[in-house]
């Protein structure tokens, strides 16, 4: 089947007027739903967007979250003791899910959404339904360039650099096993910082552990069937670009297929961004 082809950008087809139809398409996947957004914080003003307040839930991309609110509850100029950077670096690099549940109860469970939401502005991010599940709690594409921008732009510097340095450095294979080198890792060389998120997937079998080869609105009902697969980050020299690619696929589709899936679709969605920047 082949992919169907969307025009980007389509919230920006106001402001460029006439050469709306000549704006980048990017080719999505069969059978995927996706919201993504990139940033460019140069012009000010995002490249290419689609459906960027649509929700999903989140997977580990929340885990930004948990990691801001427990340092904004310490304050600046409170040290980490070294049991909780024991906790939030494995949780940052390595998406451990065991990391997560454990700050995510300390810290209130569903209280850390709310917190996070009205601190940085959040308009679609909101808790899930049952305070349990972390990874279900809602978020958009437009929503995690925020949560970015507020860590580049307006967090204390001593938070920026905690966060972002660990995001650095992500590992290639996660706590889970799974490889989280793909979107924004296969798309493009470094530099960037990543936040990987997924949902859905059974426990990868022995042949396919990952194994390192190098580099708020009102909650809808958001789809928790579906496998979910996001990548965001911080991509260039400088950090120049906010990349957001959230993506759901249908029931039954494999790692390794939602994974080549959401590469593709980020590296579309960058050259699109590319196109729009060189104009």
């Amino acid at each position: 089947m082949r992919s169907r082809v969307v025009a980007a950008a389509v919230a920006l087809s106001t402001a460029i007027g006439p050469q709306a139809d000549a704006a980048p398409v990017v080719e999505i996947p069969p059978g995927v739903t996706t919201g993504f957004a990139v940033f460019d914080r140069h012009t000010g003003q995002m490249t290419v967007q689609h459906q960027a307040t649509m929700q999903f839930r989140s997977a580990s991309i929340v885990k930004i979250l948990i990691a801001l609110d427990y340092l904004n509850g310490r304050g600046v100029g409170s040290p980490v003791p070294d049991i909780d950077l024991a906790l939030l670096e494995p949780m940052l690099r390595s998406s451990d899910d065991t990391a997560a549940s454990i700050l995510w109860e300390r810290n209130g469970f569903n209280a850390i959404v709310h917190r996070m939401a009205a601190l940085i502005g959040l308009t679609e991010t909101q808790p899930p339904a049952d305070p349990n599940w972390w990874g279900r709690t809602a978020v958009s594409a437009a929503d995690v360039v925020k949560i970015y921008r507020y860590l580049l732009e307006r967090a204390p510097h001593s938070f920026r650099d905690f966060v972002l340095d660990n995001l650095r450095k992500a590992t290639q294979c996660a706590t889970d096993e799974r490889d989280q080198y793909f979107g924004i890792p296969r798309a493009l060389p470094r530099p960037w910082a990543v936040k990987q998120g997924w949902s859905g997937y059974p426990d990868p079998p022995r042949d396919e552990k990952c194994v390192v080869t190098g580099e708020g609105a009102e909650v809808n009902e958001i789809d928790l069937r579906s496998p979910a697969l996001h990548t965001s980050g911080l991509v260039g020299e400088g950090d120049r670009e906010i990349v957001v690619v959230l993506t759901l696929h249908p029931e039954g589709t494999t790692w390794a297929t939602a994974a080549g899936r959401i590469t593709a679709l980020t590296k579309s969605v960058l050259a699109a961004s590319a196109r729009r920047a060189a104009r």
